[in-house]
């Protein structure tokens, strides 16, 4: 426990409390007299030892949890419960349920078997979840239910326990029998999910050790370069103030680009037959036309993950209108809808926001396979040759079918086949991303893990 303290004071100081070695030795010493049984009143004591200026305490709040969490309960142990001949019958019916699916059998030794996992296979689900990037307490939840959906705690879960129950029925199987295996592999998840949590929430505060931020936010410029997961509601706010003034800055570089190419590339075999009639004397150049002005395609992820770039996104593209031909604005979580009206009818800021209103965020049910698949069936003639189509999202779709199909279609009409990710390009193919497989059917792929790159990203739409 004294190395746990440590590491929590050390903790408050990365995220800018300044607690003294006087205040830490106090602290040391109300624990030494109070001791640690009662939770509460050991909070009360690291809170009174090491928190002086009053502004600090959201923030000893925030952390305390992060390094004293339970640990998670271990799980319940089916041999306890049932006898030998039911315990057989159980392993037989999931041997013959599950066959080969790793993800899923390794669940089931959780559940219905009474392992705990070990430190491996939570490093292992935590790698693939993208827990060693997370540095802020709200991306807790999020990423312990990454992790479970990385076992297949999902719809899939649900049918596999409706057909272990039929199976052991089958079996012969008592209905008492049977409601205790179900109740314990639902009292299992529970503690599971609590493990994960205990897990996640260590791991972000070493994150936050390793890279201790400044006492005082972002500002100005400087934010533009902070991960939209990072942003506090404050700082999301102070980057919506700047938005029109970074539009009005990428509308000018657009429009100069314009003019320089308003007459194209020289056109050679134009430029030729124009001058035979008269031996070219004197020289009449002849140009390729070109639309510079950019027809567009949204087709943007609004899961939670990805919600606060789509906001920035839409409210630049929108922003721009005056440089681009038309957009098409389709938003998606486990079925694609056009918003294309709201910003017809309404401000880029107030119609992004009724957009983003309309489609609330959900956590389980992304799917980007079926939403492309939607699109190619109803939308598909939007898309020609001068058609820019842009993906806005993480490319993570719940391990369902990607529909690498339905986006190739897309990509044969469209001029050009653009993905925005903004998550880091180390986390594509991992658990359920199918990023890998769509990356090479994309002209081009851009990270914009913040508003910076995001710009770049969009100013490049009209070089």
């Amino acid at each position: 426990m004294d190395q746990r303290i440590v590491e929590f004071i050390a903790g408050l100081r990365a995220a800018g409390v300044r607690v003294s070695l006087a205040e830490s030795a106090d602290a040391f010493r109300a624990i030494e007299h109070l001791g640690i049984q009662d939770r509460d009143l050991f909070r009360a004591a690291m809170r009174t030892t090491l928190v002086k200026d009053a502004t600090d305490t959201p923030t000893f709040e925030r952390l305390f949890p992060l390094y004293f969490g339970s640990g998670g309960p271990p799980m319940l142990d089916p041999k306890k419960e049932l006898s030998s001949d039911e315990m057989q019958n159980l392993k037989d019916a999931l041997r013959d349920l599950l066959g080969d699916d790793k993800r899923l059998r390794q669940l089931m030794r959780y559940l219905l078997e009474g392992q705990n996992p070990t430190r491996d296979e939570m490093d292992r689900l935590g790698n693939q979840a993208g827990v060693p990037l997370a540095r802020h307490p709200y991306q807790q939840q999020w990423l312990t239910r990454r992790m479970l959906r990385q076992l297949g705690v999902d719809d899939e879960f649900k049918n596999l326990m409706r057909q272990l129950i039929e199976k052991l029925e089958a079996m012969g199987m008592s209905r008492e029998t049977m409601r205790r295996i179900g109740q314990m592999a639902m009292e299992n998840l529970e503690r599971l999910e609590e493990q994960f949590e205990q897990y996640v929430g260590a791991q972000i505060a070493q994150n936050q050790q390793q890279e201790p931020r400044e006492r005082q936010p972002f500002r100005g410029p400087d934010l533009m370069q902070k991960p939209f997961g990072a942003l506090s509601e404050r700082e999301i706010q102070d980057l919506r103030n700047q938005v029109r003034r970074l539009a009005a800055r990428l509308r000018s570089r657009a429009a100069l680009r314009q003019r320089r190419g308003k007459r194209g590339t020289l056109d050679a075999k134009r430029t030729i037959r124009a001058n035979l009639r008269h031996a070219n004397v004197p020289i009449e150049l002849k140009h390729k036309r070109r639309h510079l002005k950019p027809k567009l395609i949204l087709i943007c992820d609004v899961s939670t993950s990805v919600r606060n770039v789509v906001e920035f996104m839409l409210r630049l593209v929108y922003e721009l209108q005056d440089q681009i031909s038309s957009t098409r604005s389709f938003v998606f979580i486990d079925d694609i809808v056009d918003v294309s009206a709201e910003f017809s009818q309404r401000r880029p800021e107030v119609a992004v926001q009724r957009a983003l209103a309309d489609n609330p965020p959900g956590y389980y049910n992304t799917n980007l396979g079926f939403a492309l698949a939607h699109f190619t069936k109803d939308f598909l003639d939007t898309v020609d040759h001068r058609t820019t189509v842009i993906v806005l999202g993480d490319g993570r779709n719940n391990y369902l079918n990607p529909r690498l199909d339905a986006f190739q279609e897309i990509k044969k009409r469209a001029r050009k086949m653009v993905w925005l990710n903004p998550e880091n390009p180390r986390l594509w193919g991992s658990g359920d991303s199918d990023m890998l497989q769509y990356q090479p059917h994309c002209d081009t792929v851009h990270e914009v893990g913040n508003l910076a790159q995001l710009a770049e990203a969009i100013d490049r739409l009209f070089g």
